[in-house]
């Protein structure tokens, strides 16, 4: 008789301990769970963010114990499985399966979250699916196992629940505790030992930031190579006194403060965006601070920098921002390079805390960039007021490109939302932080070298020719220049030829003309040029050719230090210190007035006039090219930055855009028809209305109306719109009225919003003031279909706001009793508002001391009235300088007129012989 073989039991003595090792590490790993999960739900519910260097160390744990539990769990299933499959409990042997099957979903779906050196899943969808599965997949393994030993041995239910009691309520004591303490984001930092006035940045604490913590770009390299390879190009990487140019101007500002107070504290001003580093970390108030060997000298903006900023406290700019000293995950600081290891792994298997702590939502808002994109003298700096700088930030904010200006002469299909649309285009990238895109088939990240306009840093530091070439590629489509109209006799109020092209007009030996040159932005969302107006070295080249001979010329270049002729066109702001100096060195802290400003706004234009005097007895063809150049720095500044050592400017100089016409010219020369210009007619006569409308003092009104009724003539509504605009300039209300019921009536009429604002503005000058509000506040409301699907909001533009403001005051004016108290205090609320917008709005002040003084705020109408005197602008000042400065420079008096003709035939020209291919060719084959 054959003896039957004992079965295996199902869990022998051996297999016992790995069992209670399993157990164990699935119980630590539970608790662990339910702390981790109770943090994530409580940020969820909150809006808040609980993780910090504790959370870190806990999913540490997590992430260790759950890989030590896959091969133990592995090895026990396969044992405990070989031991019991063929027992005859199928009840039990099939919830051991559907557990094993589980237990599998859980270990595959934990490890699809770790990212590995060799192995990692990057698609979003999948990672999301891994994670929910790890988050549900416990709760059914914990029904299973019961499932699995209700039909076995029976449970100690007791023991068990006391143990899962216990675990339960000390992870979400944990939760509890934890959720007590916030991470102190999207709120304004503190003023401590660390005052950093007059640049308005803040530490979250008040304390200084050691300059190590915001000096970690090889470490955010390792991985983030594309984009740190990006940004050691970028001119963040070269904000600080790694750059020639900003080395020169601070140490004029540091020595000019320390002379005048005996401290540094001034030059804060340039430091808050430009040295973070030695500013934070408190270097930067050292008299003798060492600008070329200090390790923060040459740190520039960091990753760090502005990675680990927390909140944009206002938008006044100046650096109002806070930065916080981030927390890092384990061991980021440690040079042993296992645990260097170690932390890589917490990063890419848990990148959510990372992620929110170095990009905030703040990062993709312009108001971001408007930080340090936007710039005030403070008093402190100047010892005399506040000063506007430059200022890309209201300008876009204000346009139309952003959707928020109601004024704009063009609007986009789609509102540009943030600055990083246009200088952070996606490139293709490897990096672990780079992702798909929409309908992308590749992985991209933002590029960090930030295309802009800086031609000359990347020459006069060395770094590689094609860092130039795409920021020149990207002044491209900055602007475009057309030789659009003459205007015979050489007047201004001449008779106008227009449009040039396709019937291009024969000009006749003997007369004068006015060629009719307009310039206008087409690729900017903010004025061009903004940023360093005062040394961007723009200006428009004309040169007349006949028979391969130039008889002509306005903006040629002399040829020992490639000055350009100053009685060019120039497209910048002249500047001056309160002597009537010219500011050509980067001195801010002399700033105080421009004499003028011939920058244009985004989706405007400019007209320049040129003296064309067509000699006699000429015969066959006049060439006129037109072209727009631009070159980051003038010679005036180049000769501050080198020194004695200046021979002469051989920085880049970029074609911006360029037009050229052939005339035919002769006593019997007759009008020829050539290939038409590539841009609508009626939007070259637009442009060339818009140039005239744009002039100073209303001079150039008449131009303006006379273009826009041609545009109007061509079936356009913008015509009828644009008339509208000169006549509410000029008071003619009835044809303002006429002209925009033209436009409201036209099959194809202008902008909704378009005509609500011109209409309120009409109304308001009339007098009708309710009628009036009721148009502003539609654009408040923004009650256009078409604009909200285009991605418009007009509520921002603080000039609607205050125009509601003024409205409301008017009607106070006309009731009594509470009805004109609730005036006064609905136009107190629009001010308000738009102080939200631009809290250093001088009108909003002044008006808001009016109206507190009405209700009886005597407070608060000392408080506006002190701000408003702060904000306003010194027009008695301003006019001393001015005048100065124009008895000293011819040309820039010239320039400052309200209506300038650049003669072609000046004397004196021919000193400035090379024309800018001709230059161009010289400094790359030098």
């Amino acid at each position: 008789m054959t003896q039957r073989k004992r079965p295996r039991k199902a869990v022998g003595p051996r297999l016992r301990w790995l069992l209670v090792a399993v157990l164990g590490l699935f119980a630590l790993l539970l608790v662990n769970s339910v702390y981790l999960g109770g943090i994530t739900l409580v940020e969820h519910l909150s809006g808040e963010t609980y993780q910090d260097y504790t959370y870190q160390l806990m999913f540490l744990f997590h992430l260790v114990f759950g890989l030590m539990l896959v091969v133990p769990a592995l090895v026990f299933i396969g044992v405990h499985m070989r031991n019991t499959w063929s027992r005859p409990n199928r009840r039990a042997v099939y919830a051991g399966l559907g557990l094993f099957a589980a237990v599998l979903v859980l270990l595959v779906s934990g490890l699809a979250l770790v990212r590995f050196d060799f192995f990692q899943v990057r698609s979003e969808v999948v990672r999301a699916g891994a994670y929910w599965l790890h988050v549900l997949v416990p709760l059914v393994c914990i029904w299973l196992f019961v499932l699995h030993r209700l039909a076995g041995p029976r449970i100690r239910w007791r023991s068990g629940l006391v143990v899962a009691g216990l675990g339960a309520a000390f992870a979400l004591g944990l939760v509890a505790l934890q959720s007590q303490d916030p991470r102190q984001w999207n709120r304004p930092g503190q003023y401590g030992e660390a005052d950093f006035r007059p640049a308005l940045t803040r530490s979250a604490t008040g304390d200084f930031i050691p300059a190590e913590t915001l000096m970690m770009d090889e470490y955010c390299a390792d991985c983030h190579a594309d984009v740190h390879a990006q940004w050691q190009n970028s001119m963040h990487r070269w904000a600080s006194f790694n750059n020639p140019v900003y080395l020169m101007s601070v140490r004029n500002t540091r020595e000019f403060a320390l002379e005048r107070d005996g401290n540094v504290e001034a030059a804060r001003f340039c430091a808050g965006c430009h040295d973070l580093v030695p500013l934070l970390s408190g270097a930067f108030d050292d008299p003798d601070y060492d600008d070329v060997n200090h390790p923060t000298a040459h740190a520039g903006i960091t990753c760090t920098s502005c990675h680990a900023i927390t909140n944009v406290n206002s938008p006044r700019g100046n650096g109002d921002f806070t930065v916080e000293e981030p927390v890092h995950y384990p061991f980021a600081f440690s040079e042993d390079s296992l645990l260097q290891w170690v932390n890589a792994q917490l990063i890419k298997a848990k990148p959510a805390f990372h992620k929110k702590t170095f990009l905030k939502p703040l990062h993709r808002e312009p108001e971001f960039c408007g930080t340090c994109h936007k710039v005030h003298l403070p008093e402190h700096l100047n010892d005399y007021k506040w000063l506007r700088g430059q200022n890309h930030y209201d300008s876009f904010l204000l346009s139309g490109v952003s959707g928020h200006g109601v004024s704009s002469f063009y609007y986009p299909e789609q509102a540009q939302e943030n600055c990083s649309g246009c200088h952070m285009p996606t490139v293709a990238s490897d990096d672990f932080g780079a992702r798909r895109r929409g309908e992308d088939d590749f992985y991209s990240v933002h590029d960090h070298m930030f295309p802009a306009a800086n031609t000359a840093i990347p020459r006069m530091v060395g770094l590689p020719g094609e860092v130039v070439e795409s920021h020149q590629a990207f002044l491209q489509k900055a602007l475009r220049v057309d030789l659009v109209a003459l205007r015979e006799e050489g007047r201004i109020d001449g008779p106008l030829v227009a449009p040039i092209r396709p019937d291009v007009p024969a000009l006749q030996p003997g007369r004068e003309y006015l060629l009719e040159t307009v310039v206008r932005t087409t690729g900017m969302g903010h004025h061009f040029t903004q940023g360093t107006a005062d040394s961007n070295q723009v200006w428009v080249e004309v040169e007349v050719e006949h028979d391969g001979r130039i008889i002509a010329r306005s903006g040629g270049i002399e040829r020992d230090e490639h000055r350009v002729d100053p009685w060019s066109h120039f497209i910048n702001a002249y500047v001056l210190d309160r002597d009537g100096n010219r500011i050509e060195r980067r001195n801010p802290e002399d700033i105080f007035v421009p004499l003028y400003n011939h920058q244009i706004p985004p989706g405007a234009a400019d007209v320049v006039h040129y003296r064309l005097a067509v000699p006699e007895s000429i015969e066959g063809e006049l060439t006129v090219r037109a072209r727009v150049h631009y070159r980051k720095f003038d010679v005036a500044l180049m000769r501050h930055v080198d020194g004695p050592p200046f021979a002469r400017n051989d920085l880049p100089i970029t074609v911006l855009a360029e037009d050229e016409v052939s005339f035919p010219v002769g006593r019997a020369a007759r009008p020829v028809t050539v290939a038409d210009r590539d841009i609508p007619q009626w939007q070259r006569l637009n442009d060339y209305g818009i140039g005239a409308l744009r002039k100073p003092q209303r001079r150039q009104l008449r131009q303006a109306e006379e273009s826009f009724k041609l545009v109007e003539a061509l079936g356009q509504s913008a015509g009828a719109l644009n008339l509208a605009r000169v006549y509410l300039e000029e008071g003619r209300l009835d044809e303002a009225a006429e002209a925009l019921q033209r436009a409201a009536d036209h099959d194809d009429p202008p902008p909704a919003w378009s005509l609500a604002w011109f209409s309120g503005l009409l109304l308001f000058q009339e007098g009708r003031f309710e009628a009036a509000l009721e148009a502003f506040e539609a654009l408040a409301d923004t009650r256009f279909n078409e604009a909200r699907r285009r991605g418009f909001d007009f509520s921002r533009d603080y000039r609607l706001l205050n125009r509601i403001g003024l409205t409301w005051r008017e009607l106070a004016s006309q009731r009594g009793g509470e009805a004109r108290l609730d005036a006064l205090r609905a136009a107190r609320q629009w001010f308000d508002r738009a102080l939200v917008q631009d809290p250093e709005n001088a009108a909003a002040h002044y008006n808001l001391a009016q109206v507190a003084g009405e209700l009886g705020d005597p407070e608060g109408a000392a408080w506006h009235s002190s701000e408003y005197q702060r904000y306003r602008v010194d027009d008695n000042a301003r006019d001393r300088a001015i005048a100065a400065a124009r008895r000293r420079d011819p040309a820039a008096d010239h320039a400052a007129d309200p209506v300038v003709i650049y003669d072609l035939h000046r004397e004196g020209a021919d000193a400035f012989p090379l024309g800018v291919p001709e230059v161009i060719e010289r400094i790359e084959q030098p």
